[in-house]
């Protein structure tokens, strides 16, 4: 009666009038009681003379789990090899097309085997950072074959170079500045790559207190001019939105949460999208709750509008920075 997904493998249930065989999550009109039998199994349902229901395909569920256990070998012995493989022998490994692989690989993970292992690379090269006692056994440690190569990439690896970070990030510098607006206080930071950060509430100490724990190695510089400047350019863009957000960002976070605020920033003001229409535009229509997860993860507030985002019957849900305060921002677009 619930259709829970936990329930799908449990059991599968026939309707007498129909002939058919349902997951408990089928979305088809529920029928009378007297009307159901329960079975264990598809084999059971079908030698008691019922055939599979074309809606929920209650035959697909075996397949679906095949396809995820498949994916999740591959995903091990991803993080097992030494040298990324390539996707020739992924799909020597799964018995499949380098074509049909890509294509359930990014449709069960939300990405590209290529940037999976990129992923994995990045931990590896952190924890190697943390763990080693020279940056050139952490090179060797986390796959790299040249340190040429590990340092053309380690600045888009880890937002700073190799030798801040294996020091704790201790010579990154954060400049902040808080200011008010229509929403309460806001505070802006910004690294010398671009904004990295934009949060909203009641409190300014409590807005410091966050940067401070989510900076927790970096150095904090308040107080300058030119970012107070910034600040009150944010401000403006809260309380007269724009298409764009026309500032440089630092963006920090995983493959997949990138792939979603970039999305993000394809909704004009004053529209909104439901979860499932966001993961479908990314391309991973079975990641809702991943796409959730990346919406509350984001500390880019307005930069990167998760408050676009509502739920499918088009209710607001939760928000970093309150729900009031999302509700207001939408007021405001759809005026301008």
């Amino acid at each position: 009666m619930a259709r829970d997904a936990k329930a799908n493998g449990s059991f599968v249930y026939a309707v007498k009038t129909t002939g058919i065989f349902c997951l408990p999550t089928c979305p088809s009109r529920r029928p009378k009681f007297e009307n159901v039998l329960f079975f264990a199994t598809n084999e059971e349902a079908v030698q008691a003379g019922f055939r599979p229901c074309q809606r929920c395909k209650p035959d697909h569920l075996g397949l679906d789990a095949k396809q995820q256990n498949l994916v999740a070998d591959l995903c091990r012995f991803i993080v097992a090899a030494e040298q990324a493989p390539s996707l020739a022998e992924l799909s020597v490994r799964a018995g499949l097309s380098a074509y049909y692989l890509h294509r359930l690989f990014k449709r069960i993970t939300g990405v590209t085997p290529k940037d999976y292992a990129r992923a994995n690379r990045i931990e590896r090269v952190r924890e190697s950072l943390k763990n080693s006692s020279t940056i050139t056994h952490a090179v060797l440690d986390a796959g790299y074959n040249s340190n040429s190569r590990f340092y053309a990439e380690s600045n888009q690896l880890l937002g700073m170079s190799p030798k801040d970070y294996k020091a704790g990030g201790m010579n990154t510098k954060i400049y902040f500045a808080i200011g008010e607006c229509s929403l309460g206080s806001v505070l802006v930071a910004q690294s010398d790559k671009g904004i990295c950060a934009i949060a909203l509430g009641d409190d300014p100490a409590i807005l410091l207190n966050e940067l401070q724990e989510q900076f927790s190695t970096a150095q904090l510089i308040g107080g300058d001019k030119h970012y107070e400047t910034l600040v009150a350019q944010v401000i403006g863009f809260i309380e007269h939105p724009s298409d764009t957000f026309a500032f440089p960002l630092d963006i920090r976070g995983t493959l997949f949460q990138q792939r979603v605020w970039q999305a993000l920033q394809t909704i004009k003001p004053g529209q909104t999208l439901s979860y499932s229409e966001l993961a479908e535009r990314i391309g991973s229509p079975k990641a809702v709750r991943a796409v959730a997860s990346a919406c509350a993860a984001n500390v880019l507030a307005v930069a990167i509008p998760c408050h676009r985002i509502v739920r499918n019957n088009g209710d607001l849900s939760g928000y970093r920075w309150g729900v009031e305060r999302k509700r207001a921002l939408l007021e405001v677009e759809r005026s301008s």
